[in-house]
């Protein structure tokens, strides 16, 4: 059952990476019940680099670099606190911790499209791109749950689907390169993971050619409503279980 479980997470994380990008926080959830939380952070940490690739080969041409020009400066002092809050916290706290900070980042995109609904008065927001750059360096150091932080960002954007799908391709593969060497000062890489990741890897790559097909057909605004879904579920799976 674990490995039936580990393999639809693999699966989620390829079809995430190139369609609705929420999805992935059910992976997250998924391996951090089956496994040791901190254990599970490295294991799908390279599951998501896999990931990636893919996206950003497909994608890379629809990326908005001056959304990243506000996002990637606020992003090293988030992993950095996240690495710090990695180890000191025991896997109770920090499989809860995950389900909470996808729930509140949520919330404060909601609230920051609600009190400015123009699109583009929320893309502008000082206080969102560093709010959400330093959330999303915080929650991928701790839990790969940048991914969250990033859709409730550029949802509450208005981004049109392919410009969401390359500038995420692009962000995530440059933040989690980023993060291997933190994770490898923690001690997270073992042997196991290391298998388990190569075994998991071509279940990635089938997951993210059906991700591409899928992002073809989905109209904007299911798109939107897909990936806020995925994400708030995932989040509550975590802080209920």
């Amino acid at each position: 059952m674990t490995a039936l479980l580990l393999g639809v997470a693999a699966r989620l994380i390829g079809y995430a990476k190139t369609s609705i990008g929420g999805l992935a926080s059910i992976s997250i959830a998924i391996f951090a019940s089956v496994m040791p939380a901190r254990e599970s952070t490295a294991a799908i940490l390279l599951l998501l680099i896999v990931g990636d690739v893919g996206a950003v080969w497909h994608y890379r041409s629809h990326a908005d670099l001056g959304l990243l020009r506000r996002l990637i400066p606020v992003v090293l002092p988030g992993l950095v606190l996240g690495s710090l809050f990695l180890a000191v916290v025991d896997d109770a706290v920090l499989r809860r911790s995950i389900g909470v900070l996808l729930l509140a980042m949520a919330a404060l995109q909601l609230v920051l499209r609600w009190r400015s609904p123009d699109p583009d008065a929320v893309g502008t927001s000082r206080t969102a791109a560093v709010g959400t750059g330093l959330g999303a360096g915080f929650a991928t150091m701790t839990a790969n749950a940048a991914g969250a932080v990033m859709t409730l960002y550029l949802v509450a954007q208005g981004v049109e689907k392919r410009r969401f799908l390359g500038t995420a391709a692009v962000f995530f593969f440059g933040v989690n390169l980023c993060k291997v060497p933190f994770s490898a000062g923690l001690g997270l890489f073992s042997s196991t993971t290391l298998v388990r990741t190569a075994l998991l890897a071509p279940v990635v790559v089938l997951g993210a050619w059906a991700g591409l097909h899928t992002a073809r057909r989905l109209s904007q605004a299911r798109f939107d409503q897909a990936v806020l879904a995925a994400t708030v579920i995932s989040a509550l799976a975590l802080v209920l279980r």
